[in-house]
């Protein structure tokens, strides 16, 4: 049973302050902390953190896989990224399914869900099924009319483990869908949408009031009548104070402006960072084959890019490629935020979107998730990350 002090440490409390002092683990959580010096009489091994950051591990409620591990090829690419996932700080991860509804789908779904108790390396509070009842096709998402019979037998084929699911406010029969899921303790995430005021209105209603991936595939509604501005989805999420919301902050699929607009309207507890990491997330620049029929480009600062010259959409882009330790760096440098507001939109904004309410902060008696980072001129990266109290994760000491 894990039993250390990880003393000399600058604690990060996302949301509210960063103090020099100690945490104590026993087991698998927090057993205390506290600033200042750890008691010469506290029992337990030492680690001294060099005055280094200590976080709350990272929480990506939004993934498709890393490298080139795809969740959606099952529970053996499961296994392969929570392999790698603490390299990037990633100590809790919301698996992403995209359903292809076909006679083999449940079995996959019921294969996948029991494989989740054998991965220890990272913490996988449920899984999130992106679809398939949306309204706007994307990366592979099929679209559905609601369905709440179907809805049940993919739930009961993943055995209780479903966390999250995508849907779309304007897709027929949706609400009982939503009522179904809210029910059951899952969080609906709105996306794939072009759906009205009154539409998103009746879906947060019902009890749907996070939209993921933001602004991405939440078309602009068209102008109609000149002069006159349009006002859908978007407007409605930022205007609403239910709803908040997540990004995927690799500074190619949103502007980083568009991210402090929200983070304007809904406060930065209301904003959460995402990956949305498929393949190529994490790999050096090069071209990859992949999965898909056709090879990606990755490089430095850029999502990966198709690149068959034979690609109708060569150039385009074919997913994301941030891993969520970046993507706290991004955000570092674009936002004025104070640094422990910035955490938060990592850790603990996440973990209450998802209702994972023993993760994300440092405090006695939760989950000790935990990484703790080095800086240089490249920013912050992870030096040691830990799972449930165990050490998944070391940098190699030059």
């Amino acid at each position: 049973m894990s039993d250390f002090i990880l003393y000399n440490a600058r604690l990060i409390q996302p949301g509210y302050e960063m103090v020099s002092g100690y945490l104590h683990v026993v087991g698998d959580f927090i057993s205390s902390i506290s600033p200042g010096e750890a008691p010469d009489d506290l029992k337990g091994e030492r680690i001294d953190c060099d005055n280094q950051r200590l976080t709350p591990g990272l929480i990506d409620i939004h993934t498709h896989g890393i490298h080139a591990f795809n969740y959606d090829r099952g529970s053996e690419h499961l296994a392969q990224a929570a392999a790698v996932l603490g390299q990037y700080g990633t100590t809790s991860v919301v698996p992403t399914i995209v359903p292809s509804i076909g006679k083999d789908f449940l079995q996959s779904l019921d294969a996948f869900c029991r494989a989740i108790p054998s991965i220890t390396q990272v913490s996988i509070p449920g899984i999130h099924l992106e679809g398939p009842f949306v309204a706007i096709t994307g990366a592979a998402c099929e679209t559905r009319d609601g369905d709440v019979t179907l809805l049940n037998e993919m739930l009961d084929a993943c055995h209780d483990r479903v966390a999250v699911m995508s849907i779309a406010p304007e897709v027929p029969n949706i609400i009982p869908v939503i009522e179904r899921l809210v029910e059951c303790g899952i969080t609906p995430f709105i996306t794939h949408t072009r759906a009205s005021v009154e539409q998103t209105l009746a879906a947060m209603d019902a009890g749907a009031t996070h939209a993921t991936h933001f602004y991405d595939v939440f078309p602009v509604p068209e102008e109609t009548d000149p002069g006159v501005r349009p006002v859908g989805v978007v407007e409605t999420i930022l205007g609403d104070r239910r709803a908040t919301c997540d990004f995927i902050a690799d500074g190619v699929h949103v502007h980083p402006m568009a991210i402090r607009a929200a983070i304007a309207a809904k406060g930065y507890g209301g904003v959460s960072l995402i990956t949305d990491a498929s393949f190529g997330a994490g790999l050096g620049p090069g071209v990859y084959e992949t999965p898909w029929g056709y090879p990606v480009e990755v490089k430095p600062g850029n999502a990966p890019r198709i690149a068959d010259p034979d690609h109708p959409m060569v150039g385009g882009l074919a997913g994301s490629a941030l891993t969520m330790d970046q993507g706290v760096n991004n955000l570092m440098q674009w936002l004025d935020l104070p640094e422990e507001h910035v955490w938060a939109m990592a850790t603990r904004n996440p973990a209450g979107v998802i209702g994972a309410h023993k993760k994300g902060t440092l405090d006695a008696h939760t989950d000790a998730d935990l990484v703790l980072w080095a800086e240089d001129d490249e920013g912050l990266k992870p030096i040691r990350t830990w799972v449930a109290g165990e050490t998944v994760y070391e940098a190699k000491r030059i």
